[in-house]
């Protein structure tokens, strides 16, 4: 994830009262359901490895 980017509904439970979490980039806490996880961007996934997928 970069900077600019953040969740907008916790994965859990899907409320929006979250806030960072310490200091680590890409940690968030969520005051609803008081769960703290992290996110992170793996990379883009190449079309051709998909299974069943046709190209356009």
């Amino acid at each position: 994830m970069t900077g600019r980017a953040m969740p907008y509904h916790c994965p859990y439970c899907a409320d929006e009262d979250l806030r960072p979490h310490g200091e680590r980039h890409g940690a968030w806490e969520c005051r609803s359901c008081l769960r703290a996880f992290s996110l992170s961007f793996i990379g883009q996934l190449n079309p051709a490895h998909i299974p069943g997928r046709r190209e356009a």
